[in-house]
């Protein structure tokens, strides 16, 4: 009984296999890629809203007041509490004034795009996620402090626009060696203890999910927003423009981030 004989692939055969998978898999892995970077984005979204639900419950526990940024001993702040005031101390996250209305275990959950990023080597600080809160504002303005509590909070009844009123971003800062988070959204401005602007902040407003920012509203809406300005190096060594940090939205008198700015820009 005759047998047929096997028939082997020619090297071109194989050649051009290889080039339609490499070809392929060229064209799927970005897209790919992008579905992976949108399931990241969904999640953080949904880390902010819980941020700002459990910002919203604090408010109608405490009289109407948002929670404090930090105190004046800085050892609490609103993501955690730690026993020293050491750039090296850890802040337990489960104690921030948010703490309560953050679920099971207390703690802000970490945005799973910063994850990804690298990170410093050293960090002073830790334990808010990659999100900043709006605390010049909201939760300690210089111009509504006094000298025993310069960190007094705003009362959510005089944010007369809730829906352009900034509560988080995704944030972070630039310093040598890598990225870092930070717990503030800083306005484009500094505000001095008579709630006069002064100066430019360092920004801490992180673009990194496709060039754009999360941002939580005071109505508990999140949106991205697109950077108009990402400066150069910043105080700490790092490179603002290169990390993708900077500032959205107009500038003029701290724009977005003041509640009373619809009002000034008329």
């Amino acid at each position: 009984m005759k047998t047929r004989p096997r028939h082997a692939f020619t090297l071109i055969e194989l050649l051009t296999v290889m080039a339609i998978i490499g070809l392929l898999a060229a064209l799927v892995l970005p897209v790919l890629d992008r579905v992976r970077s949108k399931a990241r984005a969904a999640v953080s979204a949904s880390n902010l809203r819980q941020l700002a639900s459990a910002t919203l419950a604090y408010v109608g526990d405490n009289r109407e007041f948002f929670p404090p940024g930090m105190s004046l001993d800085n050892l609490t702040r609103w993501h955690g509490a730690r026993t020293s005031t050491k750039n090296s101390a850890a802040f337990d996250a489960s104690k921030g004034w948010l703490g309560p209305y953050l679920g099971r275990d207390g703690r802000v959950k970490k945005c799973p795009e910063f994850s990804r990023l690298e990170p410093a080597p050293e960090s002073f600080e830790l334990s808010s996620g990659g999100y900043g809160y709006n605390m010049t504002y909201l939760g300690g303005p210089a111009a509504r402090g006094t000298a025993k509590d310069p960190y007094r909070p705003t009362r959510f009844s005089t944010v007369s626009e809730p829906g352009r009123t900034i509560l988080f971003t995704t944030t972070a800062f630039a310093v040598s060696g890598g990225l870092q988070e930070y717990p503030f959204s800083e306005p484009p401005r500094w505000l001095t203890p008579a709630g006069a602007l002064s100066g430019h902040s360092q920004p801490s407003v992180h673009f990194r999910f496709g060039g754009k920012a999360l941002v939580a509203w005071c109505d508990g809406r999140v949106s991205t927003e697109t950077p108009n300005d990402q400066t150069g190096p910043n105080f700490y060594n790092g490179d603002n423009a290169t990390a993708r940090i900077g500032w959205f939205g107009p500038v003029e008198h701290n724009g977005y981030w003041n509640p009373r700015y619809s009002r000034l820009a008329q």
